[in-house]
């Protein structure tokens, strides 16, 4: 399925199917998202995609005012599998800062099935 070591996934079995959990974790070469992109993997019975993106992008963190290329590829990716941005019901950090001069950040993101949301 996928031949990358920033790429976990589990399968199970539920009847006749088998689904996928996909985890990610992006370096600061963010390589995964053109491997992910590139793959002529096409999976349709991914549930989950969740990982550390390592991006940080307005659109899912609301203290952050920019907008990056790296999240459209990753929205790319995820339309690529069906899945969606799941958003939480209350905006807060995924990763907080150990230092009080840094910000706390919104690295981590889960992607779903639409009809799952």
């Amino acid at each position: 399925m996928f031949n990358h070591r920033n790429v976990s996934h589990i399968s199970f079995f539920n009847q006749e199917f088998i689904f996928f959990l996909i985890n990610i974790y992006l370096n600061s070469s963010q390589l995964v998202l053109k491997y992910l992109k590139d793959t002529e993997t096409n999976i349709d019975n991914i549930i989950i995609m969740t990982g550390d993106f390592q991006i940080r992008d307005s659109l899912w963190d609301l203290n952050f005012p920019f907008h990056f290329v790296h999240s459209d590829m990753l929205f790319d990716i995820a339309d690529l599998f069906s899945l969606a941005l799941s958003k939480p019901t209350e905006n807060f950090p995924t990763r907080f800062s150990d230092n009080d001069q840094n910000s706390n950040l919104v690295l981590d993101l889960i992607f779903t099935q639409p009809s799952s949301m």
